[in-house]
């Protein structure tokens, strides 16, 4: 018996309640853990509070159990852009994301020798890809089929191969569903889990507003480069061309975010001496935008009710000054990146 090999599984942690209970009711068996979590550049990213991902290393450390970060970078990307089970009520490509996650765990699983992959998926907490079909579904399109334990809800579901082979102790298994979090929270307390995040709503693509402003983004570059994604995330944004954009700060924050961000070939533009918003302009052809580019800054300056405005312009190592009007409404009206109000109302009424 000492010379037989302990059993090992991947796990999908995002550091939510539910994976994380998932494990710990793995790891009560005597099975080695190893989770994986998985970063995007679309929120899922432990550093970021509006994340479906939290800190997955606290609960590690009080645990026992080892976290590899995995980012799934441009595969992820075109996920998003092209999704062969289409998108959620937003951008967010639920299924295919799963998918690959799933792929990603088992080219792990087989690289560590492991025996089998663990989600912290309940039946019935998310309509898209959390039902049963779906579930079954995803897993065959993942070539996982079989060795995907759920042990929160294994139960409602048929053995597992690890269950069939006597690695897990199905008797030690759940049989959660819905949305409820009552069964889990016992559940958390049952482990001394006292520290976990509340459920979220979750990756960036889940939220309306960001969502637009991607699908705007999308169709006039489908090959955005990195800065153009994250700069989604910041201030206010103005389509002036096809391959042009103005994104300007609403706070401190966005301003640092926004200077942080903007390339070589930017037009970083304030107002010296009063509040003002730090303004990038950038993209294609550019140079033909910067006196509008300066007259959006001075609108949301602390100048605005001025006759004229001097707006510091950089780039490329040089500074000079424009002398502009703010931009008026009609300008502001033209030019914004905004979600249309009838499109708000649709997704109220969903």
């Amino acid at each position: 018996m000492t010379n037989m090999k302990k059993p090992k599984a991947i796990a999908l942690f995002s550091g939510g309640l539910d994976s994380t209970l998932a494990i710990l009711t793995v790891l009560r068996q005597g099975i080695d853990v190893t989770a994986i979590t998985f970063l995007t550049h679309f929120g899922c990213d432990i550093s970021d509070k509006s994340s479906c991902s939290k800190d997955p290393f606290s609960a590690a450390e009080k645990f026992g159990f080892e976290v590899k970060l995995c980012h799934l970078a441009d595969k992820f990307i075109e996920v998003v852009k092209n999704p062969m089970h289409g998108h959620g009520r937003n951008m967010n490509p639920c299924i295919d994301c799963r998918i690959l996650m799933l792929k990603e765990a088992k080219e792990l699983m087989d690289v560590t020798g492991a025996d089998f992959i663990i989600t912290g998926e309940v039946i019935g907490q998310r309509p898209m890809s959390q039902m049963r079909n779906t579930l079954a579904m995803i897993d065959k399109k993942a070539g996982v089929s079989g060795i995907v334990l759920r042990p929160l809800s294994a139960k409602l579901f048929e053995p597992t191969i690890p269950e069939i082979n006597g690695i897990v102790d199905r008797d030690k298994l759940h049989a959660f569903h819905g949305r409820s979090r009552k069964q889990q929270m016992a559940l958390a307390k049952e482990f001394g889990l006292t520290d976990y995040p509340m459920p979220a709503g979750g990756c960036l693509l889940t939220e309306p507003n960001y969502s637009f402003r991607l699908r705007e983004l999308l169709n006039h570059n489908p090959n955005p480069s990195l800065k153009d994604l994250h700069l989604l995330r910041t201030g206010r944004h103005f389509r002036v061309s096809a391959s042009c954009k103005i994104i300007a700060g609403r706070d401190e924050k966005d301003n640092d975010k926004i200077e942080s961000l903007a390339g070589e070939g930017d037009y970083i533009l304030s107002i010296k001496n009063v509040g003002s918003p730090v303004t990038v302009l950038t993209g294609d052809g550019s140079q033909d935008f910067i006196n509008l580019a300066a007259a959006i800054c001075a609108r949301y300056s602390d100048a605005k009710y001025l006759p004229s405005v001097d707006v510091s312009v950089y780039s490329k190592g040089e500074r000079f000054v424009l002398k502009v009007n703010p931009a008026t409404e009609e300008v502001i009206e033209r030019y914004t990146i905004r979600m249309p109000e009838s499109k708000k109302k649709e997704l109220l009424k969903v």
